[in-house]
């Protein structure tokens, strides 16, 4: 008879990934709170912004490397602590360099969960014996939509940014205490020789643009969203959440329903499709220069974005005469720069050209994405990604 699988462990590391998309989501709506007491400009503040990228970028390969060394139980849970105990400090920063100071130390603790949290995904669906890798990644979009919508809600009520961000982390440290135990122990395992980052080359280059375009999206549309419609289109708190809302409510439903549409249609339709959502859907949203198309918008860059990801890593995973761990490394080393860098990029355009301007670069990356789709055709008719303890990726 077969072991039951470890649903204790299964509930606990949901949580996790929700824990990361609602302290995220929450944070994104309060940004222009920040931006308005601190009088920042747009410029400004992708620069402050860069803060969070360079924590994330440093402690990226440094949380790999503990987790090699002592397992991602206690990594995990030592991150999970640190992103609630920072964020009620980030509203509180009195000058730009001190927020962005605050927000490398968020950055930080935030880059640490990436590793041990794809980690504990990877030995729960062993333990499963079947892929249910999306499933932990939706998630943490549910995560997101739900610290969103709420955050909207509250900010509407008035509710500060200091006391509302801290209840949130009061909130999901509790969670981190009831649902450590449950997590499923690791054995620490050496990393060999790899490299911590390496760049995608050769037959993994048109993989890792792509992975590049699909999380610097990813990353634009969390900080800038609430942005565009509260600073350029005049709305208030509680409708500046709904833009990050609707991306994170399209990113959800598509990941659920990802694997079924990827096995009907197939990888490189997929990806094209994507490309063409954010490219069309973002791009007639802004023009259309109100709330609604601009929120449309949004949500077609999120049902776009959802599942390309993954594809892209599997694609990478079992492209032929490459390691499929060199492999994996390589493209996720590409798509998390983008992440990272995609905050601070729309915000120097958007400070010379205007925050629409810098949001339709991410339009333009659809674009991009479409055209290099059949960089993809290797992961087509087949399942999840292959992935290994040494190519464990980030959340996008």
């Amino acid at each position: 008879m077969s072991a039951q699988p470890p649903r204790d462990a299964r509930i606990a590391l949901i949580f996790f990934f929700m824990l990361a998309g609602i302290t995220m989501g929450s944070w994104v709506a309060r940004i222009p709170d920040v931006q308005h007491r601190l009088d920042l400009s747009d410029g400004q503040l992708g620069l402050a912004l860069l803060g969070t990228a360079v924590g994330a970028l440093v402690a990226l390969p440094t949380s790999g490397v503990l987790v090699s060394k002592f397992g991602s139980v206690g990594v995990l849970t030592i991150s999970a602590f640190g992103v609630c105990a920072m964020l009620p400090i980030l509203p509180m920063a009195p000058s730009l360099i001190t927020f962005a100071l605050i927000l490398l130390v968020f950055g930080v603790f935030y880059g640490s969960f990436e590793v041990p949290a794809n980690s504990q995904a990877v030995i729960v669906e062993k333990a499963y014996q079947r892929p249910i890798m999306s499933s932990f990644h939706a998630m943490f979009s549910v995560g997101g939509l739900i610290g969103a919508a709420t955050s909207g809600l509250i900010a509407g009520r008035g509710v500060a940014p200091v006391p509302h961000l801290a209840a949130v982390g009061v909130l999901m440290a509790i969670g981190t205490v009831i649902a450590r135990p449950h997590l499923m122990p690791d054995p620490p395992q050496p990393r060999g020789n790899g490299p911590l980052f390496a760049l995608p080359t050769g037959a993994l280059l048109g993989l890792g643009i792509i992975g590049f375009c699909v999380l610097l999206g990813e990353g634009a549309m969390a900080d800038w969203t609430a942005v565009y419609l509260r600073n350029n289109l005049g709305t208030t708190a509680a409708i500046a959440a709904a833009g990050y809302t609707a991306f994170s409510l399209m990113m959800a439903i598509g990941r659920f329903a990802g694997d079924g549409l990827t096995q009907r249609f197939s990888a490189v339709a997929m990806i094209r499709t994507g490309g063409l959502l954010v490219a069309f859907g973002l791009g007639i949203g802004l023009f259309v220069g109100n709330v609604a198309g601009a929120v449309i918008g949004f949500a077609a860059v999120g049902a776009g974005l959802a599942t390309l990801f993954p594809l892209v890593l599997s694609a990478a995973g079992r492209t032929p005469g490459v390691s499929p761990t060199f492999a994996l490394t390589a493209v996720a080393t590409a798509g998390y720069v983008g992440f990272l860098a995609g905050p601070p990029v729309i915000g120097f355009v958007a400070e010379r050209f205007g925050l629409k301007t810098g949001l339709l670069v991410v339009a333009a990356l659809g674009v991009v994405v479409f055209a290099m789709a059949g960089q993809a055709r290797h992961s087509d008719g087949l399942g999840e990604p292959t992935v290994d303890g040494a190519g464990v990726v980030p959340e996008g």
